[in-house]
């Protein structure tokens, strides 16, 4: 039996990305096999292949579960596309030219009822056509030939960005290779979009299907006796469903509705799976899975009245061109819920929350019962504000980022400003913090003060408009944490503008001010005065016409405009009061 089946030589499995496996497929009447080569196995580690069994690293796919066998030209010479039965799409590359004929042969001799069909790829460059869905995989079509297919497996979320043109968007792939770090990651294709013009007849919102069930492509044929819409929303609605982005109830583990999303903004229902969760708004619909959770947060609002649960994503959600690297959600902290949670939806999750010792019922508070769940599903630590004390005992203090009004959390390990725009500052990048206009001279009456964050090889943060009364709080727990504090004056050798101001403004006041010129002992009395009229006699002048004429002449020499140049200058409201 061994020597009917047809072999061929360093084939590499292709159904994953980045997969470099290479190893020998052989066609037999029971099927097709696939077998990595000596030492080659190790590359598939931590690849969920349907049918690839490890450690051996064998693909065995039996003959009644083959369903359609295509020939294609791929950047590895040929490449034989096997689709099963159930939907799955497998991948074989590094066939050459001559093989076509022996796989042929194979097909035919040992499948009866299929046939080895050869796959036109179109070159032609054009950016219109038509588009299929052919099992987990969307094709796009140039003169019925298929220029290039999108797994959908791999979409992240999908909206209609107006009326005619349709967002797909993408996560980055699962397995990237064993050891591969972020930074020397290939470049991704993030995002695709399609203009789709017309409208379609339909009774439902998906489009009309062509050819067999395995086949869906949008229809622009007009029906008079059916409803219209517009093809963008069909295609929009078919992309969902290919892709599983739709509602899903059954096998989650736990469904939060309406919740508050400040960032991005509007009501988003949440559901829980195993492995991801859903993002469920009016326009935007996200699947986030759980390895895109960097980090967890739970800060209370200086308004004590609401609660702030925060997600950092890596990579980050994406609308049009906006990126969201955080997830803002606020809750009142008096809202209770009664919860039920599905412990036991699939292995993965019963294994979650096992190890997270989750209860089946909660009745808590609706923040707490989200940050639980998160975390526990995330395996990531919880955050939460409470070691700092400010001057009004807040965990934050309020502050500007740039012309963002939000609250600046100093935590144990880094500052958390929230709401908009969320960022996280650990201690580690951070190589000193400068204090500005903290000083109470009487050229600075501000009720508020700045603070510069010098970050090690990154731009820098400065938060403004800090009420002054924070100061003492904020140099406590950087004093505790040892973070490098420099004041203004210091951070730079050079003389600040501020100090230059307030001299010119000092020997501007000595030289033309009455009171310089008749002298501050005694609130400006007679002393200063009858030195004055004594040097004006002895010169030989008029004494009481020129303090007349002295004082008009000090009148008019006083700037037309003083309160732009004069920080001490009072208007008459001011005297008034």
């Amino acid at each position: 039996m061994g020597d009917s089946r047809v072999p061929f030589s360093d084939i590499y499995l292709a159904t994953e990305p980045y997969v470099k496996s290479v190893g020998q497929v052989r066609i037999g009447a029971s099927g097709i096999g696939w077998k990595a080569a000596e030492g080659e196995a190790e590359a598939l580690q931590g690849v969920n292949i349907p049918g690839l069994s490890m450690p051996a690293g064998m693909l065995a796919l039996q003959r009644e579960d083959l369903r359609r066998l295509q020939w294609q030209r791929v950047a590895r010479g040929y490449g034989l596309r096997i689709h099963t039965k159930s939907g799955t799409l497998h991948k074989l590359d590094g066939f050459t030219a001559d093989d076509y004929e022996q796989l042929r042969d194979a097909v035919k001799r040992f499948f009866s009822g299929l046939t080895l069909e050869v796959r036109d790829i179109s070159f032609k460059g054009w950016n219109w056509g038509k588009t299929d869905f052919e099992g987990s995989d969307m094709s796009f079509r140039v003169e019925n030939r298929p220029m290039f297919d999108l797994p959908m497996a791999y979409v992240s979320n999908t909206n209609l960005a107006n009326k005619n043109e349709v967002s797909v968007e993408f996560q980055p792939p699962r397995f990237a290779g064993k050891g591969t770090k972020r930074k020397s990651a290939p470049d991704e294709l993030v995002e695709v979009r399609f203009y789709v013009p017309g409208t379609i007849a339909t009774g439902s919102t998906i489009p009309a299907v062509k050819g067999d069930d395995e086949n869906m492509s949008v229809d622009g044929e007009k029906s008079d006796n059916e409803d219209e819409v517009s093809a963008a929303s069909a295609f929009h609605e078919a992309i969902k469903n290919a892709a599983d982005l739709g509602q899903v109830s059954g096998d989650s583990i736990v469904q939060f509705p309406e919740i508050l999303c400040l960032t991005p903004r509007g009501r988003y229902g949440i559901d829980m799976f195993s492995n991801f969760l859903r993002l469920r708004g009016k326009t935007y619909d996200y699947k986030i899975p759980y390895a895109n959770v960097q980090r967890l947060f739970l800060v209370s609002k200086p308004d004590e009245l609401h609660m702030m649960f925060i997600v950092g994503l890596n990579p980050p959600i994406r609308q049009g061109q906006t990126r969201y690297p955080y997830l803002v959600l606020q809750f009142v902290r008096d809202e209770e819920v009664a919860v039920d949670l599905n412990l036991e939806a699939d292995e993965d999750a019963k294994r979650k929350t096992e190890a997270a010792k989750l209860r089946r019922h909660y009745d808590e508070p609706l923040y707490r019962v989200v940050a639980t769940v998160f975390k526990a599903m995330t395996d990531k630590k919880l955050i939460e504000g409470g070691g700092f004390g400010g001057y009004h005992g807040s965990q934050g203090i309020k502050a500007s980022l740039k012309a963002n009004e939000g609250t600046l959390y100093p935590l144990d390990k880094g500052f958390l400003f929230a709401p908009k725009p969320a960022h996280y500052i650990p201690h580690s990048e951070i190589a000193s913090i400068v204090f500005s206009r903290v000083d109470a001279s009487s050229s600075n009456k501000m009720r508020t003060f700045d603070l510069k964050f010098n970050m090690h090889g990154a731009l820098d943060y400065q938060f403004v408009s800090i009420n002054r009364e924070e100061h003492a709080s904020l140099e406590e727990y950087m004093t505790k944490h040892g973070i490098k504090m420099l004041s203004e004056l210091n951070e730079t050798t050079s003389v600040s503008y501020k100090g230059m101001d307030a001299d010119d403004d000092d020997e501007s006041d000595e030289d033309v001010t009455p009171a310089t010129l008749l002298g501050t002992g005694g609130g400006g009395g007679g002393g200063g005065a009858a030195a004055l009229n004594a040097s004006v006699g002895a010169m030989g002048l008029n004494s009481d016409e020129d303090e007349s004429e002295d004082e008009d002449f000090v009148a008019e020499s006083e700037s037309d405009v003083p309160e732009e140049y004069d920080e001490n200058y009072e208007s008459p409201d001011d005297a008034e009061e």
